[in-house]
């Protein structure tokens, strides 16, 4: 009897532990998706769809399952460890040498297959819970209590600890080595029942061992696989609570990458950084107080050093990881030229819309240098509701500048966000420049009222703009101008981006798609 109990509250453990492991596996996939192939929503939208679809596979698989109960559990476990365990490494691998494709397919196959594997799990231990004695009601009600609190703890785990410390490849191996080691565990508590116990511990022992060795190793071959994604060597990176840092260098040219995503390269970032900057502030008379939405890594407040009529600088930039490297980096502290170093320098790290709702303070100058709205946390950063925020927090008087990506490569996008700002009640004037490593950038200029060239004085410590080439950046030929026409030569009606409706996440996808 006394046996019985100390079995049946070692299944109701383990059921536990390895739906921790089962929800950990889950949205490793999703996030996983989300680096690789873009469109958040998308991948965890997939990746849980496909995940809860292998479950009811596994659901419908283990009704075959009604003999050798834990040897069945055991080896699903193996399973789960070794799939799991190397998926994200593998999926590092597929993507650098195959690609085209290919590791969505690996990544959609690997979820399904993990997840048939989990739907198996509490069945078969709720058939074990109820075969040593406990009622069918009270087996089912507690194994699966087991699964929904560890489902909440797994997801906290992942989100609070796994993912920021240990980064997806070393996640996998970890949570694939608890459940080796759970199946290793129940093997021994119930080996007065199981036929040749030695080679079923054997091969735990083994995958136990592969796993280890992927922990020390896995990251640093993946670290090979992804720079391979890289055109120049990888010299910085890492994963911090909100994002991949990744810089590379070859030749004298630094490049700051995002979640893969190029932020800059130090051959020509300059002509991006006064473009955002100089013709703004030239357009405005008073420049006291600047605000900066993103710019991090120091560059934005280079150029705006060169101003001595500033008194505040303003920088909001979510990532604390990647201002602590803008400050400490020896390349970047180079190109920004210690710009964090400047008293009228304030870093505020929040994020930018919320800080626009909580904040009183109004700016003369308010420059948005915010990556492209290639997921759902940076589209909002995109709507109608952020830029009538930026408008109230504007000055008389005063200039908006706003990156908004490429005007050739996301026409419909480019001017999607410039009408956005134009229905937030801001007058709107645009610009768009060469920048190599980028191609073809676009800028909107935002004002109260309406924007006169004729009045902007641009100074003349410049690598790039003089007031000839700024007029030149104000022409748009006519297969990239705001009359956008279809495939059917109809014109296309350029819609607003909001909150409610963020349609140019889509746009941007699809544009950005074959580039």
């Amino acid at each position: 009897m006394q046996d019985g109990i100390k079995k049946t509250k070692a299944i109701y453990w383990s059921s536990g532990i390895v739906s921790i492991c089962g929800i950990i596996f889950e949205v490793l996939f999703g996030a996983a998706g989300s680096y690789i192939l873009g469109d958040g929503v998308k991948q965890y939208t997939l990746t849980i769809s496909l995940f809860l679809t292998g479950m009811g596979i596994g659901a419908y698989i283990s009704e075959k399952v009604t003999r050798n109960l834990i040897v069945s559990f055991v080896w699903i476990e193996y399973l789960i460890a070794i799939i799991g365990g190397f998926s994200t490494f593998l999926l590092f691998g597929v993507t650098a040498f195959l690609g085209d494709g290919t590791d969505a397919f690996f990544l959609y196959t690997i979820t399904i297959l993990v997840g048939t594997f989990t739907g198996v799990e509490l069945p078969i231990l709720i058939r074990k819970a109820n075969e040593i004695g406990e009622t069918l009601n009270r087996s089912a009600a507690r194994v699966l209590f087991s699964d929904y609190a560890g489902g909440l703890i797994g997801g906290l785990l992942f989100v609070y600890l796994l993912r920021p410390q240990l980064g997806l490849v070393k996640t996998a191996f970890v949570v694939a080595l608890v459940n080796a080691c759970v199946a290793l565990w129940l093997l021994n508590y119930f080996k007065d029942e199981i036929k040749r116990v030695r080679v079923h511990g054997a091969a735990g022992i083994t995958i136990i061992l592969l796993l280890i060795a992927g922990v020390f190793f896995g990251e640093e071959m993946a670290f090979s696989f992804e720079q391979k994604l890289y055109r120049d060597p990888i010299i910085y990176n890492d994963q911090t609570n909100y994002q991949q840092i990744i810089l590379t260098k070859e030749q004298g040219d630094l490049r700051l990458f995002l979640d893969g995503q190029l932020q800059f390269s130090s051959s020509d970032e300059y002509r991006y950084h006064e473009t955002l900057v100089h013709p703004a502030m030239g357009l405005t008379n008073d420049k006291k107080n600047v605000l900066i939405l993103g710019g991090g890594d120091g560059l934005a407040i280079r150029e705006l050093r060169k101003y001595d009529d500033v008194e505040t600088i303003t920088v909001v930039d979510l990532d604390p990881e990647v201002v602590e490297l803008a400050k400490t980096n020896h390349d970047i502290v180079e190109l920004n030229q210690h710009a964090f170093d400047d008293e009228r320098v304030k870093v505020v790290h929040e994020d930018a819309f919320n800080y626009l709702e909580q904040s009183s303070k109004l700016y003369n100058v308010i420059l948005v240098d915010l990556p492209d709205p290639n997921n759902e946390s940076l589209v909002k950063l995109y709507t109608l509701e952020f830029y009538q925020l930026i408008r109230n927090h504007l000055l008389p008087g005063g200039t908006a500048m706003i990156q908004g990506t490429s005007p050739t490569f996301a026409t419909e996008v480019y001017w999607g966000i410039n009408r956005t700002v134009q229905e937030a009640g801001l007058h709107t004037s645009n610009l768009h420049v060469d920048i190599p490593s980028f191609g073809d950038w676009g800028f909107v200029v935002a004002k109260r009222e309406q924007v006169d060239w004729e009045k902007i004085t641009l100074i003349e410590d410049t690598a790039f703009l003089t007031p000839e080439v700024l007029s030149s950046l104000r022409s748009f030929g006519k297969d990239i101008d705001e009359e956008i026409i279809n495939e059917k030569g109809e014109p296309v009606d350029i819609e607003v981006n909001t909150l409610i409706n963020p349609i140019l996440l889509e746009k941007y996808i699809e544009a950005w798609r074959n580039y």
